[in-house]
């Protein structure tokens, strides 16, 4: 909740600092010594800081479709008497990708746009160069939100899938630990307390013969106790070594859901300490977060093996992603490879290669 807080801190901090562009309504004031023209200017700066600041401060789509209408109509009025009321227009195409994931109609929206200011120009006999850089910063601006548009809720519905997927996932984990705890302690806590009780009555019973027998039966309840704290720590030590094998399901189904076949190769995943655990998953659901975010890609092969004193995690793709910039992402999962004395490889050629190898670790290693 606070990382969303700050998040929502953050771009509301980017959108103001945006802002900064209505400032060139002013120019034609400074230089232009027309009468009147800086109270309609500062009408039209204070009228839109207040639909602007509506703008980003509503989540009701249907709010902010009426401020960005409202926006273009204050463009209009400016742009009667001051050029760089353009700046209004190019607002308006900055917003529309935001509030309308139709392509259709956000293309529609601009030609809108685009029509109704020559059409202005041509009734009030307007200057061309400013009608011209207009456009020209609206086809520019507002393309390039279409694709930031979409990526952002491409971003959104990754993060939305895995964190349905983490809760499925939790609840499963749950549901199979209540399992086998009762599987594994059930019976033998229930053996333990009928021996128990048999012991209590046998010593009350007081023949020597009783006795003899209520210290045998005391002897099997501590073996049938030591016995089941060795199913317990068996069974502690199967759910630390299934982190890679869940995190591969959970990259199975995430990869599913945008349309990847996953081809999973992963002989045996006995014998990983905790700490290589760890960093393999977190490495597979950076890689995979990655490849649904960037390559567009249809299928992905993931091989997990060890050789030569070294396990490996391969992972390809069949994409298009051709950058090869390290981010976060990458990074932190470089860094917690070479931490356990192993190293990342990353190539793009028919699609990306990651290859992730560690050495083993000593027997009874845990970090």
């Amino acid at each position: 909740m606070v990382g969303r807080s700050l998040a929502k801190i953050e771009r509301k901090a980017v959108a103001w600092m945006w802002s900064a562009y209505s400032l060139f309504l002013f120019i034609d004031p400074i230089y232009d010594p027309r009468p009147g023209l800086w109270p309609k200017t500062l009408a039209v700066f204070f009228a839109y800081m207040i639909v602007f600041t509506i703008f980003i401060s509503t989540r009701d789509e249907r709010i902010r479709r009426w401020m960005i209408l409202v926006t273009f109509i204050l463009g209009l009025i400016g742009f009667s008497f001051n050029g760089g009321s353009t700046c209004l227009f190019i607002y308006t195409a900055a917003f529309i990708p935001f509030s309308f994931v139709d392509t259709q109609v956000v293309l529609g929206l601009f030609a809108a746009e685009a029509g109704t200011i020559i059409a202005e120009r041509y009734v009030l006999h307007l200057g061309w160069p400013n009608t011209v850089i207009g456009l020209l910063l609206m086809v520019v601006i507002g393309g390039s939100n279409v694709f930031f548009a979409q990526q952002r809720r491409a971003d959104c519905k990754l993060r939305m899938a895995h964190e349905e997927i983490e809760a499925l996932a939790a609840l499963a984990e749950r549901e199979r630990i209540a399992r086998d705890l009762h599987d594994v302690l059930g019976h033998t806590l229930s053996v333990i307390t009928l021996k128990a009780e048999l012991a209590g009555r046998l010593m009350q019973s007081g023949p020597q013969l009783n006795l003899e027998r209520a210290a045998l039966e005391i002897a099997d309840v501590e073996r049938t106790a030591r016995k089941a704290l060795a199913e317990v720590r068996e069974a502690i030590g199967g759910y630390r070594t299934r982190g890679l094998g869940a995190e591969i399901e959970a990259a199975r189904d995430t990869l599913e859901a945008a349309g990847v076949q996953l081809i999973a190769e992963a002989p045996s995943l006995s014998g990983l300490t905790a700490a290589e655990e760890t960093v393999l998953a977190l490495a597979l659901r950076e890689s995979v977060t990655n490849i649904v975010r960037h390559a567009k890609a249809t299928t992905c092969k993931l091989r997990f093996f060890s050789e030569n004193g070294r396990r490996r995690l391969l992972v390809e793709d069949n994409g298009n992603a051709t950058d090869l910039r390290e981010g976060n992402g990458l990074r932190g999962m470089r860094e917690r490879v070479e931490s356990l004395g192993g190293h990342v490889e990353l190539e793009h050629r028919a699609g990306t290669r990651l290859l992730i190898e560690i050495p083993l670790q000593p027997e009874g290693a845990t970090s």
